[in-house]
């Protein structure tokens, strides 16, 4: 009977703690959910940053881009298979964040990508981050560095 009420407490300690650790920041009718980035290699050039962005607001907005200390550049990409191959380019203009709908920024996805970085990001630290939307504004997140991790499942091929 112990075991069983101690591994129900632990559970419920455990479901706590991850709904405690999920962050969400408000900007306008933005909601900015559980921001961060990947940890790099020494002198590794790049990094990304992921997060899911909510519209709560009758009208559409884009996040063009942002503003960091640690890298030369901010920039909205996407990641997406053409012709067989994983290609990673800029958004044009921005990600649009429609009304009433929400956007997933994660690995292999759309992300920000921090370009010429000027150190190392390293796992457990938490580096500020502006973030910019064209109607919105911007606002200035926490991003926790997490470590690297590989893909849990293989590229799809021959995706379009």
């Amino acid at each position: 009977m112990f075991r069983k009420l101690a591994f129900t407490a632990a559970l419920v300690t455990a479901a706590m703690v991850s709904t405690a650790q999920a962050e969400e920041y408000k900007l306008g009718d933005l909601v900015i959910d559980t921001p961060w980035m990947k940890a790099t290699m020494p002198n590794a050039p790049v990094s990304g940053g992921y997060m899911v962005i909510r519209n709560t607001g009758s009208e559409a907005d884009r996040l063009i881009g942002g503003n960091v200390d640690f890298a030369g550049k901010v920039e909205v990409h996407e990641m997406k298979m053409e012709n067989d191959v994983m290609k990673m380019r800029e958004v044009e203009g921005g990600l649009e964040i429609p009304a009433g709908g929400e956007v997933v920024l994660k690995p292999g996805g759309f992300h920000v990508m921090f370009m010429g970085l000027k150190e190392q990001l390293k796992e457990g630290e938490t580096r500020e981050v502006e973030v910019s939307f064209q109607n919105a504004g911007s606002i200035t997140l926490p991003f926790p560095v997490k470590p690297v991790t590989m893909m849990k499942k293989p590229m799809a091929q021959g995706a379009n």
